[in-house]
């Protein structure tokens, strides 16, 4: 018992012991850190004044840069200055010396113009004598030609007016002539030159069509099928159609004929398929022509809506694209009308561009100026009438149904877009094979044309010209005077309107020329 209080007791001071020790050893420690931590305070407080004196000695020696820069800034600024100034001064002295060197000119033109107003005054003084002096001898000698002549002053100054106004009245009619001839000069090179180039910005094919469509068939033996027992086939196909079929003996062909172009284009898909298929009986004719009328109609509708867009006019109805499209099967004078129409929209159009006009309406109005004649042969009246009763009902406008109801002539145009449209009009229908003449025919036209002229009273000679468009006549000018010139005019006119059968207009143009010659020698 007492050995295990021993051992406690020595493990307690044993660690008293222990704690005493560590204590003393901190302590000792923690002095040591005290030591070095004044060391190194003593240190950093020794460095922080060297830098502070180093920083104080570069501050110093900064700011005297900056003063010695700012002095030599201040030094030459101040020269510059004095500079400028002496230059000023300079400028001043010399402008002073000009302003002395003026005065001293303004002086001396003083004195001379004193002397040039004395030596004026002295000769108006002169030119009054003078003046007085022609007066009085214009007096006498006024005096002696009345008493020689015989006539009064107002009778002679009548005399010399007279004879003035006669000579300046012959330069003036001859000035008005020249630069009147200049103007139409001009007017027609300008004309032809807008033409020129409306046409050369537009080539159309040539496409010319006739009454007749012929269909190729395989054989010969095909043709009886065609026909059938005792003719019914040919007799339905001619009865749904309205075309006649013409089989003769012509190899392999069979020829449809017939004025309306829309039933020999559903004649000839009908007959086409039907020849292919082979199977030819009266049941079958009405299914095939029933669908051919179909596809004409979608045909038509592609056709006019094509035109519409390839001429960018816009919207425009329903129904006028039908018509438009019907005009594809529609001819004058073997030309095709819808394709005479696009020409005549396209040339119009580049008319009035090149007039800066409305392109977009002229194109509109020249697509549209034969619109009548997709159904003339279905209504009364003539395809102008039937044209502008189409164009008021779907409200077309104003422009295209002036170009309508004068691009033949009927009325003078209210607008220049229906002038465009008529000369675009004559430019498609006179070009060279657009319409179907031949050329014996064509003679004889011409000739027919000047014989009428030629046998009016007082023609002397006459020239059918522009592809007999237009007709040129001369007349005797001491048998025929200037009002007689349009009667001629008219009666010629007359005469071709019920002798003649024409396409388009024919202008009709009397001369009666004067002619008056001298020698100047």
């Amino acid at each position: 018992m007492i050995e295990t209080y021993v051992l406690i007791i020595s493990i307690l001071l044993s660690i008293i012991v222990g704690f005493g020790v560590g204590f003393f050893v901190r302590v000792i420690r923690h002095e040591e850190s005290l030591k070095k931590s004044r060391e190194m305070y003593e240190n950093i407080v020794e460095e922080g004044r060297k830098e502070a004196e180093e920083a104080k000695k570069e501050s110093i020696l900064e700011a005297k840069k900056e003063i010695h820069d700012l002095k030599k800034e201040t030094d030459a600024d101040i020269r510059e200055r004095r500079a400028q100034i002496a230059s000023q001064e300079n400028k001043l002295n010399q402008r002073e010396e000009q302003l002395n060197r003026r005065t001293g000119n303004l002086d001396r033109r003083e004195e001379t113009l004193l002397s040039k107003e004395e030596r004026i005054d002295l000769r108006q003084e002169q030119l009054e004598q003078l003046n007085s002096e022609v007066e009085q001898t214009l007096k006498e000698q006024q005096a002696k030609l009345i008493e020689i002549s015989q006539i009064s002053k107002e009778e002679a100054e009548k005399i010399i007016m007279n004879e003035v106004r006669e000579k300046l009245g012959l330069e003036i009619a001859t000035y008005i002539r020249e630069e009147e001839e200049k103007a139409k000069l001009e007017a027609k090179n300008k004309s032809k030159n807008i033409m020129s180039l409306a046409m050369q910005k537009y080539a159309s094919e040539t496409t010319t069509e006739t009454t007749v469509t012929v269909v190729d068939i395989p054989n010969d033996e095909m043709k009886g099928r065609i026909i059938g027992r005792e003719g019914r086939n040919i007799r339905t196909l001619e009865a749904l159609t309205g075309v006649d079929l013409i089989i003769d003996d012509t190899p392999d062909a069979v020829v449809l004929s017939g004025f309306d172009p829309v039933r020999r284009e559903i004649a000839r898909r009908a007959l086409t398929k039907l020849v292919q298929d082979g199977r030819i009986h009266p049941g079958r004719i009405e299914e095939v022509v029933e669908k051919s009328r179909e596809e004409v109609e979608t045909y038509i509708h592609e056709a006019g809506e094509d035109a519409v867009f390839r001429l960018g006019i816009g919207r425009i109805h329903l129904e006028i694209i039908k018509m438009l499209g019907r005009l594809n099967f529609r001819t004058s004078y073997g030309q095709n009308v819808l394709k005479h129409s696009i020409e005549v929209a396209f040339l119009a159009g580049k008319l009035a561009a090149e007039l800066g006009e409305d392109e977009i309406m002229a194109r509109r109005a020249g697509l549209l100026h034969d619109i009548g004649k997709a159904i003339d042969h279905e209504v009364e009246g003539s395809h102008v009438d039937i044209g502008i009763n189409l164009a008021t009902r779907y409200r077309e406008p104003k422009e295209v149904i002036d170009a309508i109801a004068s691009h033949h002539g009927d009325q003078e145009p209210q607008t220049v877009i229906g002038v465009l449209v008529a000369a675009a009009d004559a430019l498609s229908a006179a070009r060279p094979g657009a319409r179907n003449e031949s050329v014996e025919n064509y003679i004889q036209r011409l000739q027919q044309l000047e014989n009428i002229s030629n046998d009016i009273e007082g023609v002397e000679k006459s020239y059918a010209i522009q592809a007999g468009r237009e007709i040129r006549v001369i007349v005797k000018p001491d048998e025929i005077d200037d009002l007689q010139a349009f009667k001629v005019a008219r009666e010629i006119k007359e005469r071709i309107e019920q002798q003649m059968a024409y396409p388009g207009t024919i202008k009709v143009t009397v001369i009666r020329e004067t002619r008056a010659t001298d020698i100047a020698k």
